[in-house]
């Protein structure tokens, strides 16, 4: 029996009972489908991981004033008073890896312009650190190295505190804000940077020189954490180690003390990162490929109850010379082509259902071709695995056997 005649055969037989057939797909249906809306959202978060990672700038290094232990942080008593302006100064000085360095120090206060007031984040550090993110001004200019020898009243606003103080689109340069009282002068609108990694608006910050923030509105002389960059990407280590060296020297640090201070790099931030959405889509992918293992159990148990109606069928097509080898693959055909529609189906139901997450959650997605061929390709295995049994089955029946059945 030539291919073309199985393929015929084994069609015709699906075709008579299409409301079995579809049940018996709707197994791979849903399991494609939902391997690839897995994927495609895991993936999409990952995308989105990185690209916020990028954004925090080029070689980025960044010191905290606690130690941390085996990947989690772990503060200490006191440990917020160990970094100092001094300190920038000195890493500067002494550690040639490092391009930029500046101390940071945060308050959250009410920002009141008119009628208008917003509640957030004023950052103070020196004027470097627009090159130390890459964060320009989208309107106006970031404030001087002289406004912050000089602890001047100006401030960058980020584009979620102009809007809710200004309103949409406004680009209020040279408008005056007030923070705890204290007029300051808008210098510049920061360009947009969306969503931070864990979920923050990068975009509801006031950037204000250091000196100002830590004199009027902080009230200490110390720096909650200092952000550097390394002159290149490739010296980002040798940053790392300079400023490691310079902060146990300055600790008084002996050789087998622990560091009380965490040195972190934007390389170390986007591996972590990569990692866990990494872990994650697999998670939900192999939670998904239940539902496919599923489908497949599905097409095995009716191929059996198949080839238990059909054995009289079955014998006679062996009495007329079909050989054993021509109804297996009858039988291999039926189950493979059950999976593969089904597949079909479910790679089309999966791109829709992760559009539609998208639109709806505003979640970001990323259909890859490779996500789309890895199901059609287990959906296509899942369909000869559980569908050898059954057609190994139906040819290894003895023709009079087979005629003598009712």
């Amino acid at each position: 029996m030539n291919i073309l005649n199985i393929l015929r055969i084994s069609y015709r037989s699906l075709g008579r009972n299409k409301l079995r057939s579809f049940l018996t797909m709707l197994g791979i249906i849903i399991g494609v489908a939902a391997v690839i809306a897995m994927l495609a959202i895991g993936q999409g978060a990952s995308d989105a991981v990185k690209e916020q990672i990028a954004s925090l700038g080029t070689n980025v290094v960044i010191v905290f004033p606690f130690a941390s232990s085996q990947g989690v942080v772990r503060f200490q008593a006191g440990a917020t008073s160990r970094l100092t302006e001094s300190d920038a100064v000195a890493i500067q000085a002494q550690c040639p890896a490092v391009k930029y360095i500046t101390p940071a120090v945060r308050v959250v206060a009410q920002v009141i312009a008119g009628t208008q007031n917003w509640q957030t984040q004023i950052m103070g550090v020196y004027p470097d650190f627009e090159q130390i993110r890459n964060w320009p001004v989208q309107a106006g200019s970031w404030y001087t190295t002289s406004d912050e020898r000089t602890a001047q009243k100006v401030c960058v606003i980020g584009q979620t505190v102009a809007t809710n103080l200004f309103g949409p689109g406004a680009m209020p340069v040279g408008a005056t804000v007030q923070i705890r009282n204290i007029p300051f002068r808008v210098l510049g609108v920061l360009a947009s940077k969306g969503q931070s990694a864990m979920g923050q608006d990068n975009d509801d910050i006031v950037m204000a020189p250091f000196s100002t923030v830590q004199q009027d509105l902080a009230g200490t002389i110390y720096a909650n954490v200092l952000f550097g960059s390394a002159i290149s990407t490739n010296a980002v280590n040798t940053a790392v180690n300079e400023i490691t060296e310079y902060m146990r020297i300055k600790h008084n640090l002996p050789a087998w003390k622990p560091d009380d201070f965490t040195v972190r790099t934007q390389t170390e931030i986007a591996s972590t990162a990569d990692a866990t959405t990494k872990t994650m889509t697999l998670l939900l992918a192999s939670v998904a490929a239940i539902s496919l293992i599923v489908g497949g159990i599905g097409i095995m148990n009716i191929m059996l109850v198949s080839v238990t109606e059909r054995t009289r069928e079955i014998g006679i097509r062996m009495a007329v010379g079909a050989r054993g080898g021509d109804v297996l693959m009858q039988f291999l055909v039926e189950a493979l082509s059950l999976s593969l529609l089904g597949g079909i189906i479910g790679v089309v139901l999966g791109v829709l259902t992760s559009k539609f997450v998208s639109n709806v959650q505003h979640w970001p997605i990323a259909v890859s071709p490779e996500s789309i061929a890895l199901a059609f390709f287990f959906a296509a295995i899942i369909g000869i695995f559980f569908g050898w049994y059954p057609a190994r089955k139906a040819a290894n029946l003895n023709p009079i056997e087979a005629l003598r059945y009712e």
